[in-house]
């Protein structure tokens, strides 16, 4: 059923709404993954000691509420399910890719793993703390529209320079293809990723120089009423 739905999207609104769902719906699946969809009642005390027990301390749920749009019984929630999966405080990223194998078995969820990790790694250290995972999240779950656009930019620039190469996008659209998987039914086409860069590219670069920049990927988004519906649709997860 998700397969189909991703495909059913694929080939009606293109690789901009798919893009932005994958980032959101397999944030989710992290987030369920992790437990952290079930909220319950235990002290707030017990959960603020215990963030002292595990080998990377994060930061004290109060400067975390601060520093996110979660409120402190939401950061519990969220922080004991980590903690439950990840005892040692972080996660790698061959337990990110394990994790998304998971999700897509009938794919190769490698690169778009990685792609992601990157992502959610905003110190690029090789590892993503709980303070890393509760940032991406907030920016995601609970962002305004151009602090969501903002995080994709980021997902799709890989090499952090500004600004969104082909070259970059195919890769991207490569990872997605071969997450959602080549030998299912129906079968995807196999120029479809270099079909939906040309498109991606014809729709955002304004000038025509060959990048699209911040700006023009921000300014197409927003036109785009598929793009806005697809970054709303999980306003109220959490």
């Amino acid at each position: 059923m998700q397969l189909m739905f991703f495909r059913e999207v694929w080939e009606m609104e293109g690789l901009q709404t798919v893009g932005i769902l994958l980032v959101v719906c397999s944030s989710l699946k992290l987030m369920h993954f992790l437990g952290l969809i079930d909220f319950s009642s235990r002290d707030s005390v017990e959960d603020d000691f215990e963030l002292s027990t595990v080998c990377h301390r994060p930061e004290g749920l109060d400067k975390l509420q601060e520093q996110t749009k979660f409120n402190k019984k939401e950061l519990q929630v969220l922080y004991r399910g980590f903690k439950n999966e990840c005892p040692s405080g972080v996660v790698n990223e061959e337990t990110f890719k394990t994790i998304y194998s998971t999700f897509f078995p009938q794919g190769d969820s490698g690169a778009y793993a990685h792609f992601l990790f990157e992502a959610f790694d905003t110190n690029k250290n090789g590892s993503v703390s709980f303070e890393d995972f509760v940032f991406g999240l907030s920016i995601i779950l609970r962002g305004t529209i151009n602090d969501r656009l903002n995080w994709a930019f980021n997902l799709y620039d890989l090499n952090k320079d500004g600004c969104i190469t082909k070259e970059e996008m195919m890769d991207i659209m490569k990872s997605i293809y071969d997450m959602m998987g080549k030998y299912t039914y129906p079968c995807m086409q196999d120029e479809a990723p270099r079909e939906h860069v040309e498109s991606f590219f014809q729709k955002m670069d304004r000038n025509n120089d060959g990048v699209v920049t911040i700006d023009e990927f921000i300014e197409s988004c927003q036109k785009d009423e598929n793009i806005m519906q697809s970054m709303q649709l999980f306003d109220n997860v959490i």
